[in-house]
């Protein structure tokens, strides 16, 4: 029974990044850090945080927003994502990941991280 219940948490854990939340619903003007300054200070938990990834970013609203890449302060690309639009960004190990929504309108976004394959 023990090794059960140890199985079952330990499965849990592992799988513990899916269950983190993933959609997020931006007010206008509001800008979210989404990863990149670690446990704590980010919105989402980035599974592969400490090395380059993909972030996928999906619009699921009606408005246009950007993202914006940054790191050590310095912005390094912004990129507008258009309505029910869905994108695939390279995501350096050091770099932050912002959503910055637009003035006027509230946009909902779905977010998701994935493992930059080596090549072989």
């Amino acid at each position: 029974m023990k090794t059960l219940i140890f199985t079952l948490c330990l499965t849990c854990l592992m799988h513990y990044h899916t269950f983190a939340q993933s959609e997020f619903v931006l007010e206008p003007s509001q800008n979210m850090l989404m990863t990149g300054k670690g446990a704590g200070q980010d919105a989402t938990i980035n599974p592969y945080y400490g090395q380059d990834c993909y972030a996928i970013v999906e619009n699921m609203g009606a408005a246009e927003f950007s993202i914006r890449i940054q790191q050590k302060g310095k912005i390094i690309d912004t990129i507008a994502i258009l309505e029910n639009e869905t994108i695939k960004v390279k995501l350096l190990k050091g770099q932050e990941l912002y959503l910055d929504s637009n003035p006027e309108e509230i946009v909902k976004v779905k977010l998701d991280y994935k493992e930059i394959e080596p090549k072989r």
